[in-house]
């Protein structure tokens, strides 16, 4: 007889004590005489509701995975999924871990990513974007080939490195790997989207509701929304620039426990972002930018885009389950059981139960930053649009 268990932590939850394990329970089966659970429970003061945007950690959940599989005499195998968490908890953001000095690196690299992007790519009289634009729409003179073709560009870049990702990090690094990853991917990025503003209305119109009651409220909220689905990996801001070392996290709270991809929801503009984002990005939230974006402007140039980025996403989700099932393991799998790709449906099935303060893992700094970028962002529409025009792209 045999048995294996399996004690899966939260990385973001600091190392237990010997005297926290005291209210360990360990129940014999006496048919197997294998032991079947181990469990350990935390029970945090409440925090002051001041502080729910600072400080959110995964200590409000249970922590353990207490038990995997137990294996019988007969060979057979039986998995018992608990409400423990296998994955970290998402959105985290504690004020008293940050160091003025690592966000003074982010602003002094973002800003010379902004100059260099501006002066290598951007600027037509010094930069290669307006001559990439020009060699890609060579190829054809449909405004809806050349955005398909631009978005089968980004995405082989975009995937084509994050799928190498291991490989290229053992090899110069993680933060030199995140360098020439966001390096490549921006300016594509960038790339597309401008052509995608410049011609979005050049296509054939399929139909016109834009004057329709309610269709502008639809839309609006619709883009609102999906950005609420952007991947957690987005959020850590100091591995996305490299000043702290870049990780592949394994999520399980917040929104992941609505669909294991949100991104898929949230569009293309935040996908060079995070290698992780790949894939995860583009499901949930893209989907719905696109259905929002599509209804909206009714033509063929928008359905273009929509199809291929869609697709790019749907791939992203296989591309983002094996890179993270081989990096995980049996941690993953336990993730992946208590989740789903369609929202809400392992709500729905009974294999994710959510906590009774579930909204708490949105009432976080994070989703409050998001919120004023994406209404930022809306009222920022026809600056975006206009300076998308002044480069002819």
């Amino acid at each position: 007889m045999s048995s294996s268990s399996c004690l899966l932590l939260s990385s973001s939850v600091p190392r237990i004590k010997k005297e926290a394990f005291a209210n360990i329970r360990t129940k014999r089966d006496a048919s197997t005489s294998a032991s079947v659970s181990i469990s350990c429970k935390l029970k945090p003061a409440p925090p002051c509701p001041l502080t729910l945007f600072f400080n959110s950690n995964p200590a409000k959940q249970k922590i353990v995975l207490v038990r995997s599989r137990t294996e019988t005499g007969s060979g057979t195998d039986s998995d018992t999924d608990l409400a423990t968490l296998a994955g970290e908890d998402s959105a985290a953001f504690d004020l008293k871990n940050q160091k003025l000095t690592s966000w003074v690196y982010f602003s002094v690299i973002l800003g010379v990513v902004l100059f260099l992007l501006q002066l290598l790519w951007i600027d037509n009289s010094t930069g290669y974007g307006k001559a990439f634009i020009d060699s890609v729409s060579s190829l054809s003179d449909s405004h809806e080939v050349v955005m398909l073709v631009l978005i089968l560009i980004f995405a082989t870049v975009h995937s084509g490195l994050a799928s190498l990702r291991d490989m290229g990090e053992k090899v110069i690094g993680a933060r030199a790997y995140r360098v020439l990853f966001a390096g490549v991917s921006l300016p594509l990025a960038v790339s597309t989207i401008v052509y995608f503003i410049n011609h979005r209305y050049d296509g054939m119109q399929l139909w016109q509701l834009q004057g329709a009651p309610g269709v502008h409220q639809i839309v609006w909220l619709s883009s609102f929304v999906s950005f609420f689905f952007l991947y957690p990996s987005t959020f850590n801001l100091l591995e996305v620039a490299a000043v702290d070392e870049p990780k592949m996290h394994l999520w399980e709270t917040g929104v992941m426990r609505i669909t294991r991809h949100p991104q898929t929801e949230a569009g293309i503009k935040l996908d060079w972002l995070d290698t992780d984002t790949l894939a995860l990005y583009l499901m949930v939230g893209q989907v719905i930018w696109c259905l929002a974006h599509t209804l909206w402007i009714g033509n063929s140039v928008a359905a273009a885009a929509s199809l291929g980025l869609i697709g790019h996403h749907l791939f992203g989700v296989w591309n983002g389950d094996k890179r993270l099932a081989t990096r995980y393991g049996e941690a993953f799998e336990a993730v992946k059981r208590r989740t789903s790709v369609i929202p809400f449906a392992a709500i729905i099935t009974g294999r994710q139960i959510l906590p009774k303060d579930y909204y708490k893992e949105f009432i976080r700094l994070p989703y409050l930053t998001i919120t004023a970028l994406t209404l930022g962002a809306y009222i920022a529409h026809p600056l975006m649009q206009s300076a998308s025009f002044l480069l002819h792209w």
